[in-house]
């Protein structure tokens, strides 16, 4: 395309800009999602499996529910927090989780994990 046809069809600039805003915008979000995803890469050094709450367990509730635990320099957890996944299964994952050891690394970082609960059938 040349000048031309953008002072025969002005509404082909508008879109072509629009497009071109959409595709900076997309860049600029993945850039910013890879270093995100370099922090999760703590190894684990010791897990704690959850205790199953009674009243799930009676409500024969299963599911996933993810936590991002934030881990000092020295692998400890220092807090965490329930990103999704059901209420009753939350506070269970969440002390699991805060009793964790990753290994030592540079500085403090958040680390995704998912924790599965099913029942045995």
């Amino acid at each position: 395309m040349d000048i031309n046809h953008f002072q025969k069809n002005p509404g082909g600039f508008k879109r072509a800009s629009v497009k071109l805003f959409r595709a900076a915008a997309l860049a600029l979000v993945v850039t910013m999602a890879i270093p995100a995803l370099a922090s999760d890469s703590r190894a684990i050094k010791s897990k704690c499996a959850p205790i199953y709450p009674d009243l799930a367990r009676r409500m024969k509730i299963e599911g996933v529910v993810s936590v991002e635990a934030t881990v000092d320099a020295d692998g400890k957890v220092q807090s965490t927090k329930t990103l999704s996944g059901n209420a009753i299964l939350a506070p269970a994952a969440e002390d699991a989780v805060s009793k964790w050891r990753f290994e030592s690394a540079s500085g403090a970082s958040k680390v995704k994990i998912d924790i599965n609960f099913v029942l045995a059938h």
